[in-house]
């Protein structure tokens, strides 16, 4: 349906509080008891009250040791409160006997690190884990055992119970009652084997692995022992595992809509074929006793050989927003910090019966945080919502979630404005998302609002408003702080400061849309806002605006962001207390509490100061700085040989070209990398590589060391990740893209594909890109 829809209709909805009573299911009350952490059936508790955990995917095995600390702390910065990591069995075991569990494979110094940075962990112990890991992260030698795989054979059992069991030795008193590990899966996208879950349970219980949440994917369908594991959920708005040539699929489609629909048959269903019994035809809603959670929204997505997704920031967080709209109680990304795999043939692909190649190395995934460490647009869009859960979790969280009376008709809807609201029948926040990839949704004209609360209806703004497309936002109904109610706004709450007392409400404009505020009759409010009558105030803001509302009972102070300046804003949780930065590069907290960060040039940062109400500068301290960027040299060794338009399929896709086609067909360059500088010096030095291709890798001192399939974005690398040193001989290699490959690549790519008569082979550039890093100049 692409119909119009008529400007002075009312966007109304009905409260409807929770269906049942809260109940308090035995995982985490009565069994594997925590100091922090239960569940309940309508949320989850933290130090005794309603809370809205944030968990990121980051594989502690595809990062270099060193980056681990940087990674979290930026993730930390990011408001992620809770590391999920696989533990592939493969990276640690990939000969029978010979174990390694030191350097990046030591799982306790990386659960002992979040514990130190004040992060708590979920372990995604397998056995079998997928993360687009050769075998699903099994050795070869126990992908080839005589077993019944992933099921209650004994002579599996036997094994899986020698894994938990060296996994419990590593873990040995980090997990218990007062540890950070709160949550183990067991498993991934199992379908059809719950008692093979609860006999994994069993086990890892009796290894010494425990938590107060053990959780289950549940989407396809999957059959889990709900008594035993928390339901758990994801969401991607496209995927590397569908056809080349196929259209956007519904099953991406529809997390760009507001829906209590928590399953997704699409996620895994290039394996389900493989697993006899499952069903991916009927979707189920999580368990009356726990709450929807989520463990794999997409926080970019992988690249595979024949179909190779950029999602932009806006489609990262569009879901997001979403699933906090449809009632989440637990946001979950998948990845939030992308890596590199450990060694070359440790990932999935076509050689192991997978349908589909992946890169040999490459898992940047589009992750918020790249493999470099570079921050992708998604970084802010979704540190923005992560303030908010911070900020207003503990109300939000006891929030039930509210369709509204007239929703889209189906995922070709573009019409139908798509929205939700959480309410606890007296406030409530109002959620949109109009933003969609590949499809554009127009602008949607004349959007005003009726709520029908326990208390009153409330309809607002006091005019209908137009909603542009893109706009992703949160807006509050009955808001109360600091004694003021706000009744309304068309702005975003951010957070909430507090100084000496004093409260200061935070709230971010929409693009497009200028921010109007209604309080409570008797407020009086002081600062540049317009009257509209009924107690209702337009506000431009073109700049940071501060207000300050006062009624008999309290007073509250009000800061505007732009649109513009929001996705700069970091919410720190410093010594002093929640603190709120400008920055449009990363920025975290160090060890001794200090404001630190990077900066491409010349750091500019600015802290919110409640008096007098204003940003100030930073003073900043360096160790030098380094020229941001330097073009790189570079000489053409060998130019590209003629390549066939197919390399081999399985199942119908396109297979990779491998080592021999590559070496014998790219062309050849050699990077003339500066001695000293950049690739010496302190802070990260990347290199970056604007390309176009096939497949390109890099080569170090004769060794290739990284790899890319072509999507159209920047090849980004951490040199000394890679093993670049000064005076290392470091080649590109890039096979040309023929013209009549079956890949999919984004539309702006292929526009790039259409534009060359025949193969496509390009080197734009190539960048010394070094950041610098600062701290916060002592007083």
């Amino acid at each position: 349906m692409t119909g119009q829809h008529t400007a002075l209709e009312l966007l109304t909805a009905v409260h409807r509080p929770f269906a049942g009573r809260r109940q308090l299911p035995a995982m985490s009350n009565t069994e594997d008891v925590h100091n922090r952490w239960r569940l309940t059936s309508h949320y989850l508790e933290r130090d005794g009250g309603p809370y809205i955990p944030v968990s990121g995917e980051i594989h502690f095995s595809r990062l270099p040791r060193n980056r681990w600390e940087d990674r979290l702390r930026l993730t930390k910065a990011g408001g992620i409160t809770v590391v999920a990591c696989y533990i592939f069995w493969i990276h640690h075991e990939p000969v029978q006997g010979e174990l390694r569990f030191d350097g990046n494979l030591d799982v306790a110094a990386f659960v002992r690190l979040c514990a130190a940075l004040d992060l708590d962990v979920v372990l995604r112990i397998g056995p079998w884990a997928h993360g687009e890991a050769r075998n699903g992260g099994f050795p070869d030698w126990v992908q080839a055992a005589d077993v019944g795989h992933r099921t209650n054979d004994p002579a599996y059992l036997a094994l899986v119970e020698r894994w938990f069991n060296l996994i419990g030795a590593q873990l040995n008193g980090l997990t218990g009652p007062g540890s950070n590990v709160i949550g183990i899966q067991l498993e991934n996208e199992l379908y059809d084997q719950p008692g093979h879950i609860t006999e994994l349970k069993r086990l890892a219980r009796a290894s010494g692995i425990t938590a107060p949440i053990w959780t289950a994917t549940a989407w396809g369908g999957a059959d889990l022992p709900l008594e035993d594991v928390l339901p758990v959920f994801g969401g991607y708005g496209d995927g590397f595992w569908v056809d080349a040539e196929a259209p956007w699929d519904p099953t991406f489609r529809q997390h760009y809509l507001f829906s209590h629909q928590w399953d997704d048959p699409g996620i895994g269903a290039d394996l389900r074929e493989h697993f006899s019994g499952a069903e991916a035809s009927a979707p189920r809603s999580p368990s009356e006793l726990y709450p929807p959670a989520t463990c794999e929204l997409t926080g970019g997505m992988a690249t595979a050989y024949q179909r190779r997704p950029w999602p932009s920031g806006k489609d990262v967080a569009a879901v997001a927003n979403n699933k906090i709209g449809s009632g989440s109680s637990w946001q979950g990304y998948y990845m939030f910090a992308g890596g590199m795999n450990p060694g070359p043939e440790l990932q999935e692909s076509q050689a192991t019966g997978y349908p589909n190649d992946l890169p040999a190395f490459d898992y940047d995934f589009h992750a918020p945080i790249g493999a470099s460490g570079r921050l992708a647009q998604s970084f802010g869009l979704l540190r923005r919502q992560h303030a908010f859960l911070a900020a207003f979790g503990e109300l939000l969280a006891p929030m039930p979630s509210t369709l509204p009376d007239r929703v889209p008709s189906g995922v070709e809807d573009s019409a139908t404005l798509r929205w939700a609201l959480r309410s606890d029948g007296n406030s409530g926040f109002v959620f949109i998302t109009w933003h969609q990839p590949h499809i554009p949704l127009p602008e949607y004209s004349g959007a005003q609002f009726r709520l029908d609360l326990d208390v009153e209806t409330v309809t607002f703004p006091a005019a209908p408003v137009d909603v542009p497309a893109g706009t992703i936002a949160a807006w509050p109904v009955n808001l109360e702080i600091g004694g003021v109610r706000l009744l309304w706004a068309t702005a975003t709450p951010l957070t909430v400061l507090d100084a000496d007392g004093s409260a200061t409400l935070v709230l971010a404009a929409e693009e497009g849309i200028e921010p109007q505020l209604c309080f409570q009759e008797g407020t009086v409010l002081e600062g540049p806002a317009t009257a509209l009558g009924g107690n209702a105030y337009v506000i431009a803001a073109s700049a940071p605006v501060t207000l300050a509302a006062a009624t008999p009972t309290g007073s509250l102070a009000i800061l505007m962001l732009p649109a513009v300046l929001a996705d700069q804003t970091w919410v720190l949780d410093t010594s002093c207390g929640r603190e709120l930065v400008l920055s449009a590069d990363p920025v975290w907290l160090d060890a001794g509490g200090r404001l630190s960060g990077r900066s491409g040039g010349t750091p500019a940062v600015r802290r919110y100061s409640p008096e007098p109400g204003c940003f100030e500068d930073v003073a900043v301290e360096t160790e030098g700085l380094e020229p941001a960027r330097l073009a790189v040299p570079v000489e053409l060794v060998r130019s590209a040989q003629a390549v066939p338009a197919f390399f081999g399929s399985l199942a119908g896709r396109a297979g990779a070209p491998d080592d021999a086609a590559i070496s014998h067909s790219a062309a050849v360059y050699r990077l003339e990398l500066p001695t000293a500088g950049p690739t010496t010096g302190g802070g990260l030095a990347e290199l970056e590589v604007a390309w176009a291709g096939d497949v390109a890798r890099l080569v170090v001192d004769g060794r290739v060391v990284a790899d890319r399939f072509w999507d159209g974005s920047p090849w980004i690398l951490e040199t000394s990740d890679v093993g670049i040193q000064p005076g290392s001989d470091v080649v590109l290699q890039i096979l040309p893209l023929p013209k009549a490959a079956k890949v999919g690549v984004p539309a702006p790519a292929q526009l790039r594909r259409d534009a060359v008569d025949g193969d496509l082979l390009a080197l734009d550039s190539v960048q010394m890109v070094h950041w610098t890093e600062w701290r916060e100049a002592r007083a």
